[in-house]
């Protein structure tokens, strides 16, 4: 599900408010450090236009859909705290870029506390790694943007060698699958060959038995004809 239009184009507001500060706060490190100042400055100026005619674009799209009731009354008292809240930092940002209030605190000031005279220290980020110790906030959003694309490609090396893997254990599965056809097979073909061997070994004694019943029946037969010639001969 698609979000909100009203919602999109506040994050978008609010991300145009925060490069305005890290611009102002830029522009500071460029006038602290004798850098020249124009071209930043003609920057702030179109994003703070810029930044007064979203806000103006969100109040109007708030009140069109409070009028005609697309979206509850909760719904539209809250959204009206988010522009209220722009509204009170795009005053803030304009009165910082002409200077009528002091900058918004740095990076530094939150690391080491607000301030001098034992203000209270970020319990956050009181301790910054020295990789972004320094660095500006579009530095900080570079570096993190170069290391979640070296997890990322991480993360699809990993999923190579898992895809490689899973097809190795497809492959063995499917060897076993053949081995154990061909088992099957070779265990029918020697049933079948142990029932010949048992009925040939039948068919053998049998042989064997009707022989031996034959040889008997001719000496008797002999002996018989032995007597009868005996008995018939002359002296």
């Amino acid at each position: 599900m698609s979000q909100d239009p009203w919602l999109q184009n506040y994050d978008a507001t609010c991300r145009l408010a925060q490069d305005i500060a890290e611009n102002i706060h830029e522009r500071s490190r460029l006038q602290r450090t004798g850098g020249n100042p124009a071209k930043i400055n003609m920057t702030l100026r179109a994003s703070l236009q810029k930044l007064k005619q979203n806000i103006s674009q969100l109040k109007e799209s708030l009140l069109r859909a409070s009028s005609s009731r697309r979206i509850m009354q909760s719904e539209a008292d809250r959204r009206q705290n988010l522009v209220d809240d722009l509204v009170t930092r795009e005053k803030h940002l304009n009165a910082t870029f002409r200077g009528e209030v002091k900058e918004e605190p740095s990076r530094t000031t939150l690391m080491s506390g607000a301030g001098g005279g034992g203000g209270a220290v970020n319990p956050w980020l009181v301790n910054e790694s020295e990789e972004t110790r320094g660095l500006s906030f579009g530095e900080i959003k570079q570096q993190q943007h170069s290391i979640i694309e070296a997890q990322d490609a991480g993360l699809e090396a990993l999923a190579a060698v898992i895809s490689r893997q899973k097809m190795m254990g497809r492959e063995i599965g499917n060897e076993l699958e053949e081995q154990n056809e061909i088992i099957d097979d070779l265990s029918h073909l020697v049933d079948k060959t142990d029932d010949r061997i048992r009925n040939e070994t039948r068919r053998v004694k049998l042989v064997e038995t009707k022989s031996a019943s034959c040889g008997m029946l001719v000496v008797i037969v002999l002996l018989l004809i032995a007597i009868v010639v005996v008995a018939v001969w002359p002296v």
